[in-house]
């Protein structure tokens, strides 16, 4: 599976929106600065995902993003839906279209099994939410956390 950058920056956003202020409104440059992503493609990121329905805004000195849904209930799935169009879609990946009777044959054979990894992929994706990425992120963090010792 592929996921774009554009997918990979949404995610990170959405783990970092449930990690700082889950109530409170986080503006789109402190993300950036945090994650070290590019604040103008961060911010065209943040509003694909408002227009979905993932996160809401709101403006102002206190503006700023806050996920629309509790993170335990937003799936990496949901972000990527969002992001990247129906994750379900055909849109041609199996490979090209042949006009041989061999070719739809050899298409035929494998549309099964691609169909069946697309499915798999989908519930991974599902069960995974923004809630379980956030303790992941928060234990990573207190692992790379330097303890001095005197």
């Amino acid at each position: 599976m592929k996921v774009s950058l554009r997918a990979t920056y949404g995610i990170i956003a959405a783990v970092d929106l449930a990690l700082h202020h889950a109530d409170q409104p986080v503006c789109a440059k402190s993300i950036a600065k945090r994650q070290a992503i590019p604040a103008r493609f961060l911010e065209q990121v943040l509003h694909a995902m408002k227009k979905a329905g993932v996160v809401t805004s709101q403006r102002g000195a206190q503006g700023g993003y806050v996920l629309s849904r509790k993170p335990s209930e937003l799936s990496v799935a949901d972000i990527l839906d969002a992001l990247e169009g129906p994750l379900l879609a055909t849109n041609g990946e199996a490979g090209p279209k042949h006009s041989s009777s061999r070719g739809a044959k050899q298409e035929a054979l494998l549309a099964h099994i691609w169909d069946r990894v697309k499915r798999a992929e989908l519930s991974v994706l599902s069960e995974v939410t923004v809630e379980e990425l956030a303790k992941r992120q928060r234990a990573l963090d207190a692992q790379h956390t330097l303890m001095y010792h005197i």
